[in-house]
């Protein structure tokens, strides 16, 4: 599979790319200063300022670096007609999600917040040329699990129950691995969306990623954080609508 490269001086925006890639365990290479793209790489992310030094047909000018690592990895797998994706969703704190277009492995993603699940894949299907997709998620973990399939039911034409006995192994990435099981094994069909009931901890939790996602400008109210744990907002969305109400309070 192609790679990610990286071009720029800029030296904080080239530690918080290789931080987050790094974290995200996606491969990239570092581009030298001439400019010259190695074989291998598919997709360049720069600053716009230094956008006009490439030569190179896909490039990403983006200042925010998860904003710029979502884009990038949608250049990578963008391009093709797909009758069919199948879409593989391991359920938990860490959500390991994988991509399938008619048996081709596309993506494969771990998503560190069950809220930012629904986000992540809308960047993906965005990408990609289909006529429908099936989403199939593993059966473990109720509360996680029935708060992804209510964020994504309106993304896919279909959800699919998947006993993920046995999916998860030791390995390296293994979210990524169990997603990839989950893929490739049928499932019962979802009928109807699923409830979800947060515990007074989630909703603390989700608050504390608030202040990560907002880079500590704010904490959500719980009301919010009730909004996301139940999949009706993304934390995202959730940031932003808190944002604006302690805008208007000022």
């Amino acid at each position: 599979m192609r790679t990610i490269g990286i071009f720029t001086e800029d030296f904080h925006f080239f530690y918080e790319l290789v931080r987050r890639l790094k974290e995200r365990e996606e491969q990239f290479v570092s581009i030298g200063l001439n400019g010259e793209v190695p074989a291998g790489v598919g997709v360049v992310i720069t600053t716009e300022a230094e956008r006009e030094k490439l030569h190179f047909f896909n490039v990403v000018a983006e200042k925010d670096p998860e904003r710029a690592i979502d884009l990038a990895k949608c250049m990578l797998v963008g391009g093709t007609k797909y009758h069919t994706l199948i879409i593989g969703i391991d359920p938990g704190k860490n959500t390991g999600l994988a991509i399938f277009g008619e048996g081709k492995l596309l993506v494969t993603e771990t998503v560190r917040f069950t809220g930012k699940v629904a986000e992540v894949l809308e960047h993906f299907l965005h990408c990609l040329d289909y006529e429908k997709a099936v989403a199939r998620i593993g059966h473990g973990d109720p509360t996680n699990r029935n708060r992804i399939m209510k964020s994504i039911w309106g993304l896919v034409d279909r959800i699919e129950l998947v006993d993920e006995t046995g999916t998860t192994q030791r390995t390296l990435a293994p979210d990524i691995d169990a997603a990839k099981r989950i893929a490739m094994a049928k499932g019962l069909r979802v009928e109807e969306v699923p409830e979800v009931e947060p515990t007074a901890g989630e909703l603390r939790d989700i608050q504390r990623l608030s202040r990560i996602e907002s880079e500590g400008s704010v904490t959500i109210s719980s009301e919010l954080a009730s909004a996301v744990a139940k999949g009706d907002m993304t934390l995202r969305q959730a940031v932003l609508s808190q944002q604006k109400l302690s805008s208007e309070d000022e």
